[in-house]
């Protein structure tokens, strides 16, 4: 109890002013746990990114993700690049709430530095996109069983060094984790998926045994997609940027937008009676 004079012979109250008095009260832990409140998480997200693409070629990995950040329905921000590097030969695509995804760049970041400078003092080896994509994995898992989790759906992608050869996985926000040649978040599961897989199997057989798709193919191959999610999914937008990820390191494109056609829609007809 506190021995505050304002106090003496007054009901106690949660707020931080006397009400007979100008002064303040003296803060009580108690007021002090009132004031702040319960720890709270994300219920859930304001400020999203739709659909990222993920293909494997003969050289590496392409993957391509637009430049939006939904705020609900509302086009917000067109110019947010949620392509983002992890060193020489890892990439991240990221879908899902957006503040999220600026801590996870955070995280990820202070943790290369630091294992950049460990490889300055001995023979630390550098991490690979396996080992980004295993920690990504427990920490989504880790998240989630708190309920807490980070609200992203993310791809990794990059160039093994050790084992020369290309690397592709998902992760998303309930710690499921799994890795094909061609992998899309969003709507981009529903509706690029399909066209990737086919183009994919068409070349390299159901098994994957045969040969991939050349860079060439795969960036005509990730422009139709990128295409056919503007035309089919409301939360998109024709600017995107495509990753190559190749033993020579990462490159990311500028903005670019697909041509499109429009003019079917002059013989729509909605319901109702028609007057023309």
């Amino acid at each position: 109890m506190s021995q505050h004079p304002a106090m003496w012979k007054q009901p106690s109250t949660h707020s931080s002013f006397n009400d007979h008095a100008t002064f303040p009260l003296a803060q009580t832990q108690r007021n002090s746990a009132i004031s702040h409140g319960a720890t709270q998480h994300t219920q859930q997200p304001l400020v999203t990114g739709t659909s990222v693409l993920g293909i494997k070629f003969d050289k590496g990995v392409m993957i391509a993700a637009d430049n939006l950040g939904s705020y609900g329905s509302l086009a917000r921000f067109r110019d947010i690049q949620r392509l983002h590097p992890l060193g020489k030969h890892t990439l991240l695509g990221v879908a899902g709430d957006l503040s999220d995804y600026q801590w996870l760049k955070r995280e990820l970041d202070s943790l290369l530095r630091q294992e950049e400078a460990l490889s300055l003092t001995d023979s630390h080896p550098s991490l690979s996109p396996s080992n980004i994509y295993d920690l990504l994995a427990n920490l989504f898992y880790g998240r989630r069983s708190k309920m807490n989790p980070v609200w992203n759906a993310v791809l990794v992608g990059g160039w093994d060094k050790n084992k020369k050869e290309s690397f592709l996985a998902f992760v998303d926000l309930l710690g499921t984790t799994y890795t094909a040649p061609t992998l899309a978040t969003g709507f981009g599961a529903h509706l690029a998926q399909p066209l990737l897989r086919e183009a994919y199997e068409a070349k390299a057989g159901i098994d994957g045994k045969g040969p991939l798709l050349t860079q060439e193919e795969g960036e005509k191959l990730l422009d139709d997609c990128m295409k056919v999610l503007f035309y089919r999914d409301a939360r998109s937008i024709n600017k995107y940027q495509v990753a190559v990820i190749t033993e020579e390191g990462i490159t990311i494109s500028d903005s670019k937008s697909a041509p499109t056609e429009w003019s079917f829609a002059e013989g729509l007809r909605g319901y109702g009676a028609q007057t023309q």
